[in-house]
């Protein structure tokens, strides 16, 4: 008797490496002890709010002593929400939206599932550049499409933009890019963007409908030494950017994110409308109320991110120290090094695992042969993993 359905049972054979690593770092700590453990398996940010985060909690406990203070909404959410972030992503992207050009979600994650099932029909195609977050190939499978990764040029993981040109069939329906980008740390600049738009739109006239640019940017406000984000919504009529506050004030718990849709597109009222109805259809109904509050009372804010400064710099050191090949990240908590000696990098991550230092295997972003470290732990971690990655990487040697 079949009790899930196959496209369950295949989630389940090639779940996440990123949760793999953080439920194994989970049975180490119980082995060996909290401190003994260097677990940079999950990117789960772990900065203190900024204060108008707790300001706001203060005054959601005043509002919600009121009737329907915790109520149903419209399923886009608050007005008054959408209009404050509206503004916001006005000077962000320097194009104007309006809150009739948004809808607020379950995240990201919510935001991408009900965008691809608005406007994917199965067997139709997402590009996106390689490495990436895993979830993708899940989310675009959920309503019967298929993830078409395009590998990224090495040694700095920037766009392979022939590569792309090349991908394209008419069964493209989308490209999703993330900048910076999860795991590499790279950011795309404004002349490859232009690049990429220029190549979609070239292709959505000789195919007769759109083909979607997708940034998803929950990173956009960790960029290092003075780099710029370029703003996707400029360059490409057909551009949806996604979003979520994660990351930037730290609330990855509470699932807030946004789907903003270029407002010169055609017809944007209509696809606006039916991602509406998937956020509802798909059960999420609507963005957490007590999320949406925090978010307005926020916007403009980020939590102090200089930690990540020191623990960027630190890292570097630590594997320049063992000899590793790596790209400094741009943007970003995390770093993408190559494993040593040609390794497969599934062995190598568990020689590191077996120096109680538990890291993801690049395999689990479409790219073997890397591994990706996230930086979501306090600096002496990272300096006690020294002598693991040295030892871990004399081994390697030594095969």
């Amino acid at each position: 008797m079949q009790l899930v359905s196959t496209q369950i049972e295949n989630y389940q054979k090639n779940s996440s490496w990123i949760r793999r690593m953080f439920e194994a770092g989970i049975e180490l700590k119980k082995k060996y002890g909290e401190e003994a453990v260097c677990d940079f398996s999950l990117g789960n940010p772990d900065l203190t709010p900024p204060k108008a985060i707790i300001d706001g909690i203060k005054q959601m406990a005043i509002d919600a002593d009121k009737p329907a203070g915790l109520g149903y909404m419209p399923n886009a959410g608050y007005d008054d929400v959408r209009q404050a972030l509206a503004e916001y992503l006005t000077k962000e992207q320097g194009i104007a939206i309006g809150k009739q050009h948004l809808i607020l979600t379950v995240g990201a994650a919510g935001g991408l599932n009900a965008f691809f099932r608005a406007v994917l029909t199965p067997g139709e195609e997402v590009l996106c550049p390689a490495p990436y977050f895993v979830e993708y190939g899940f989310y675009v499978g959920n309503y019967g499409g298929v993830l078409k990764p395009v590998k990224s040029i090495e040694p700095d993981f920037h766009l392979d933009l022939k590569g792309f040109e090349a991908a394209i069939t008419e069964k493209t329906r989308a490209v999703i890019i993330n900048s910076p980008n999860n795991p590499s740390g790279v950011i795309y600049s404004k002349d490859e963007l232009k690049a990429l738009a220029a190549i979609l739109q070239k292709a959505t006239e000789k195919y007769g409908r759109p083909i979607f640019l997708i940034s998803d940017e929950p990173y956009r406000f960790l960029a290092f030494d003075g780099a710029v984000v370029p703003p996707v919504l400029p360059l490409y009529t057909y551009s949806v950017v996604i979003g979520s506050f994660s990351k930037n004030l730290a609330l990855a718990g509470e699932r807030v994110g946004y789907v903003a849709i270029n407002p010169t597109m055609e017809n944007v009222q209509s696809l606006i409308s039916g991602v509406i109805m998937t956020n509802r259809i798909l059960g999420f109904v609507n963005a957490p109320c007590i999320g949406q509050r925090l978010m307005k009372a926020a916007l403009g804010t980020n939590a102090d991110a200089t930690e990540y400064v020191k623990r960027r710099k630190l890292m570097a050191d630590v594997l320049t120290d063992a000899g590793l090949k790596f790209t400094m990240p741009a943007g970003t908590f995390y770093f993408f090094p190559q494993a040593p000696n040609g390794m497969d990098d599934v062995k190598f991550v568990s020689m590191l695992a077996d120096e109680k230092i538990l890291v993801v295997p690049g395999s689990g972003f479409g790219y073997p042969g890397y591994f990706r470290i996230a930086l979501c732990g306090d600096t002496k971690f990272i300096e006690r993993s020294r002598e693991g990655f040295k030892a871990a990487v004399k081994k390697a040697l030594a095969k």
